[in-house]
C-alpha cells in the first residue's frame, strides 16, 4: 500500500524533496539519521526507503545513504532509555494515520490526494504490524530472566550475540531488545561484554524487517536490503572482533564528554560509535558496494536490456569495438523486427509483455550510445570514426522505430472498429504490406538493396492510395471524421516506421560490406585481451541468429 501509494501520489514535489534529501551519500546518511531519530524505528525507516525505491522515487544509490544513517539514528533509542528512562511510543500514531489516510481516501476518490491517502494508511498499518508483534512477545520479554545464559568467554560472547538477534527478529524491532539490554545492563544481571553483543545482536536482527518487506519488491529494493544486511552483519563482526579496544576508546570518550560513568550511558555511547565506526569504513566503499548491488537480483527482463557483445576491454580496440557494436545493433534490429510483427498481429502479446520489451530496447540501445561515445577517440583513425557516425545513426533510427511501434496495439484495435468491409480491407492491407517489409531480411547481402528499395517505395505508394480512399470515405460519411483521423495517423505512423527501418538497414547492409565484421573475428580476438580490469563480465557466448552465422 506504501509502495502503490507514493507511486500515484508521486508529484513533482515529492519527488524533488527526496532527491534533494538523498542526492549525495552524505545527504542521505543525514536524512536517515534525523528520520530514524524522529520514528525511533530504523526497520521504518527502512522499509520506507524500499517503498520509494519500489515507486521509483529514489534510486538504489540514494537509498544506500538512508540505510546508513537510519542505523546511526536508532541509537536516539538507546540514549532515550540511558538518560530519560522511557522509549518514545509511535505506534501510538498508527492508528490515526489509518484514519487520516482512509478520511483523505474517501473525501477525494481520486488523484494524488487519495493516492496519498492510501500510502498514509500503508505507513499506519506498518507501524500497528509492529505493535502487535512487540505485544504479542512482551510478556516473554519483560519475564525474561539473562542470568540463566552464563557462560563466560568468547562462547558466551556469541550466546548473547544470537541472543539480541532471536529476541529483535521475534519482536521486529531492535528498540525493544537494546531497552531490555540496557536496563540488564544497568541492573547487573549482564556484564558490559555481554550486553554489548547483545546490541550488536539487536543491530543485525533488524535487517530481517527489510529483508521480510523485500520479498515481493522490485530488484532495486532487494538490492537495498542487502545492502542493510551487508552493513549491519560487518558493522557487527567489526565491533566483536575490536570490542575490548572499543571500551577502552569509549572510557576514555566518557571522560572527555563528561559524561556519567554508568553502565547505561556507557551503552548507549557504546551504540552510538560502533553504528559510526561501521558507517565510516563503508563510506569508502560506497561505491564498490553499489557496484556490487547492481550486479545481483538481475531478472530476465534485466537481462534482456543488457548488450550482449559490448565489454569494456573490447573498447580498447577499435576494430573489435566497431565489430561488437555491430553484432549488437543487428541482434537489437531482430527484436524490433520482433516487436513490430507481435504489434501487428491479430493475436499480439499481452500489453505489459509488449511493453516490457518496447523498454528493454530503449534501455539497450541507450546502452549501445553510451558505450560509442565512450571511446577514445585519440586512438580512432578517421575511418573508424565515420563508422561509428553510422552506427550511432543506426542506433537512432532503431530507438525511433521503437518508440514509434509503442502504439502498435492500439492501430490493430483501430483496426477491428472499421465497420465498412472495404476500407477494412484497404487498411489491413497496408497493415500486412508493413508487416512483410519488415520480416525480410535485408542486411545480408548488397543484393537485398534494389529489393528493399522497391519494396519501400511500394509501401510509400500504398499508403498515399489508401490515405485517399480514407479522405474519400470520410467526405462520403463511410467513416466517421474522428475516426478517418484516428486511422491516418496509424497510416503515417507505420509509414514513418518503415521509413525509420529502411534507413537503418541500408546503413547496417553498407557498414557490412564495407569493414566485413565477423562473429568469428571478435570471438578470436576477444579471447587476446585482458579482461581483469573490467567491471563487468565479458559477453557470454550467445546463439547467433541465422542471418549473423551466415555472414
Amino acid at each position: 500500500m506504501i509502495t502503490d501509494g507514493l507511486k500515484q501520489a508521486a508529484g513533482k514535489s515529492l519527488r524533488s524533496i527526496l532527491a534533494n534529501w538523498t542526492n549525495t551519500p552524505l545527504k542521505g546518511i543525514a536524512s536517515g539519521f534525523f528520520m530514524t531519530a524522529i520514528v525511533q524505528s530504523s526497520s521504518a525507516v527502512t522499509v520506507a526507503a524500499i517503498g520509494f525505491v519500489n515507486a521509483g522515487l529514489i534510486s538504489m544509490r540514494q537509498a544506500l545513504g538512508i540505510v546508513y544513517g537510519s542505523n546511526i539514528g536508532t541509537a536516539m533509542t538507546a540514549w532515550l532509555v540511558a538518560l530519560l528512562g522511557f522509549n518514545l511510543n509511535i505506534p501510538a500514531f498508527a492508528l490515526p494515520l489509518v484514519g487520516i489516510g482512509m478520511l483523505i481516501k474517501l473525501i477525494k476518490q481520486e488523484g494524488q490526494a487519495a493516492a496519498f491517502g492510501m500510502a498514509l494508511v500503508g505507513f499506519g498499518l506498518f507501524f500497528i504490524g509492529i505493535d502487535v508483534l512487540k505485544t504479542a512477545f512482551e510478556g516473554v520479554i519483560q519475564t525474561f530472566d539473562l542470568t540463566q545464559f552464563n557462560a563466560e568467554g568468547i562462547s558466551g560472547v556469541l550466546i548473547y550475540l544470537l541472543l539480541g538477534i532471536t529476541l529483535t527478529v521475534l519482536t521486529q524491532s531492535s528498540s525493544a531488545s537494546i531497552a531490555l539490554t540496557i536496563t540488564a545492563g544497568t541492573s547487573g544481571m549482564v556484564g558490559l561484554n555481554a550486553a554489548a553483543a547483545m546490541i550488536i545482536g539487536a543491530n543485525v536482527g533488524t535487517t530481517s524487517t527489510a529483508a521480510l518487506a523485500s520479498i515481493a519488491a522490485t530488484s532495486h529494493a532487494k538490492r537495498v536490503a542487502l545492502a542493510q544486511v551487508i552493513f549491519n552483519v560487518g558493522t557487527g563482526l567489526v565491533a566483536l572482533l575490536i570490542l575490548p579496544l572499543m571500551f577502552l576508546v569509549i572510557e576514555g570518550l566518557s571522560r572527555f564528554l563528561g559524561l556519567a560513568a554508568l553502565p547505561s550511558v556507557t551503552l548507549a555511547l557504546f551504540h552510538t560509535v560502533f553504528n559510526v565506526i561501521g558507517v565510516m569504513m563503508i563510506y569508502p566503499l560506497n561505491n564498490r558496494l553499489a557496484n556490487f548491488l547492481e550486479r545481483c537480483f538481475i531478472s530476465r527482463q534485466q537481462k534482456q536490456s543488457l548488450p550482449k557483445y559490448l565489454d569494456k576491454a573490447i573498447a580498447k580496440t577499435p576494430i573489435l569495438a566497431v565489430n561488437a557494436i555491430t553484432l549488437e545493433l543487428i541482434d537489437v534490429s531482430q527484436r524490433v523486427r520482433q516487436m513490430v510483427t507481435e504489434g501487428l498481429s491479430s493475436r499480439p502479446q499481452t500489453e505489459q509483455d509488449f511493453h516490457a520489451e518496447t523498454n528493454n530496447i530503449k534501455r539497450l540501445l541507450a546502452e549501445v550510445s553510451r558505450f560509442i561515445v565512450s571511446l577514445d577517440r585519440h586512438a580512432l583513425s578517421e575511418e573508424t570514426i565515420k563508422q561509428l557516425a553510422t552506427l550511432l545513426r543506426i542506433d537512432q533510427y532503431l530507438l525511433s522505430c521503437t518508440g514509434l511501434s509503442s502504439h502498435l496495439l492500439e492501430y490493430r484495435q483501430l483496426l477491428n472498429l472499421i465497420r465498412d468491409n472495404r476500407i477494412y480491407g484497404d487498411v489491413e492491407t497496408f497493415y500486412r504490406t508493413v508487416d512483410l517489409y519488415l520480416q525480410q531480411d535485408f542486411i545480408k547481402s548488397e543484393a537485398a538493396k534494389k529489393h528493399s528499395k522497391t519494396q519501400f517505395s511500394h509501401i510509400h505508394k500504398l499508403h498515399n492510395e489508401t490515405k485517399a480512399q480514407l479522405l474519400l470515405a470520410g467526405a462520403q460519411s463511410q467513416l466517421s471524421i474522428e475516426q478517418m483521423l484516428e486511422v491516418i495517423d496509424a497510416l503515417e505512423n507505420l509509414q514513418k516506421i518503415s521509413e525509420q527501418w529502411h534507413k537503418a538497414t541500408n546503413n547496417l547492409r553498407r557498414l557490412y560490406t564495407e569493414s566485413g565484421t565477423t562473429q568469428q573475428h571478435l570471438g578470436k580476438e576477444a579471447q587476446l585481451q585482458d579482461s581483469k580490469d573490467s567491471d563487468t563480465p565479458p559477453p557470454q557466448n550467445q546463439p547467433l541468429s541465422p542471418h549473423v552465422e551466415n555472414l
